[in-house]
């Protein structure tokens, strides 16, 4: 059997220096790299809309959309102040989607002013 990989880049010059794609398509699946609001957006909140926007728009290039998510994985810089926030813009997204999550805290992301990233992966369950 073979499975055709399809690599997918948001057209970051920062992509073939680092030797990665915004996302990855193989076969069904859809796996979307840590994603970062760009500088985009002071509080984790603007950030994280930010972030699930250029997310969906990667989704959307390897063929999936926000409900085909299975998984999410959430990185905060202040776990206890922001995770309120993000959970919430977590919740309008995937309120009914529901994939699995996990939120982990950590000293530092890429970019001084970075307070979330974001990565998810993706199954496509329709024809």
């Amino acid at each position: 059997m073979t499975t055709d990989r399809i690599n997918i880049s948001s057209g970051s010059p920062r992509e073939p220096v680092l030797g990665y794609s915004r996302a990855v398509r193989v076969g069904d699946l859809v796996v979307v790299a840590g994603t970062t609001s760009g500088g985009v957006g002071e509080t984790a909140e603007e950030q994280t809309r930010e972030i699930f926007a250029r997310i969906e728009k990667a989704l959307g290039d390897a063929g999936a959309t926000l409900a085909d998510v299975i998984r999410t994985r959430v990185y905060l810089t202040d776990f206890e102040r922001d995770f309120d926030a993000v959970g919430a813009v977590h919740g309008e997204l995937f309120g009914d989607i529901r994939p699995v999550t996990a939120t982990v805290g950590t000293s530092a992301l890429a970019g001084a002013t970075t307070l979330v990233e974001v990565e998810v992966d993706a199954y496509l369950l329709r024809d």
